[in-house]
């Protein structure tokens, strides 16, 4: 019963954000009536641009960010420690920790950008990245402060899609003097900043499972069983709708 209603609230979310760029492109037409006042329409179509990004961060804070694993008998033959163990929890730490500190940057040197120019923000040398990232490490070991972590990411996204869709309206050329710039495979700058979160997702869920309850206390992990990775799949397919949510309004 329960999995029929959050698939049947799946659907509709899905359902509402396909439909929602047609929508969103017919308000950008009446905007353009009156593009140089602002008018209901104008208003309307600046918020819009925030109703897609405040359904992912609903959706990540709710399905993405209290993870609960299996936590069976442990056997010699299922169980990762020692060396192992040790390379995957410091290559997910530093990982997780960098992309944090990039995409808080990456905010930030947005906010200086569009709305404080002339004063330039500098980018953190080798000796301060590493600092942040120590710092965002130590932060995700402990639960409570990794759960405040999360949430902070997602008011990040909020902030930075609201500010890519003033670029848009605006007309605003991004070049070398963004740092998003350097994320440049893509065309879609919406898209960068999904796939960056995607990215901190996949990375905060195996993180959440490598330190899960006494994992690391005892130095000893349990390999994921077929229900621990059921969240990574609904995370695929939840992001892959998102895609074509932003590829149908582009």
């Amino acid at each position: 019963m329960i999995i029929k209603k959050n698939t049947t609230k799946l659907l509709v979310t899905l359902t509402f954000l396909l439909i929602l760029p047609f929508v969103q492109k017919q308000w950008f037409n009446l905007y353009l009536f009156n593009i140089n006042d602002i008018s209901f329409y104008s208003i309307l179509y600046y918020l819009s641009g925030t109703i897609c990004p405040s359904l992912i961060c609903l959706n990540s804070l709710k399905n993405y960010t209290y993870y609960n694993f299996n936590k069976n008998k442990i056997y010699s033959k299922n169980i990762i420690k020692g060396k192992r163990l040790l390379l995957l929890v410091a290559i997910n730490l530093i990982f997780l920790s960098y992309f944090i500190a990039d995409y808080i940057y990456i905010n930030f040197d947005l906010i200086f950008n569009l709305f404080l120019e002339g004063i330039n923000l500098p980018r953190p040398d080798i000796i301060q990245l590493s600092f942040f990232i120590f710092i965002i490490s130590i932060l995700l070991i402990l639960k409570k402060s990794r759960l405040l972590l999360k949430k902070i990411i997602l008011v990040n996204f909020i902030l930075i899609s609201f500010y890519l869709w003033h670029l848009q309206i605006k007309n605003i050329n991004v070049d070398d003097h963004f740092h998003i710039y350097r994320y440049f495979g893509l065309n879609d700058l919406n898209l960068i900043n999904l796939f960056i979160l995607v990215v901190i997702e996949i990375s905060f869920f195996t993180w959440s499972f490598l330190s899960f309850k006494t994992n690391l206390s005892d130095w000893m992990v349990l390999k994921p069983q077929k229900g621990d990775i059921i969240p990574i799949l609904n995370m695929f397919i939840f992001y892959f709708f998102i895609i074509i949510y932003y590829s149908i309004l582009t």
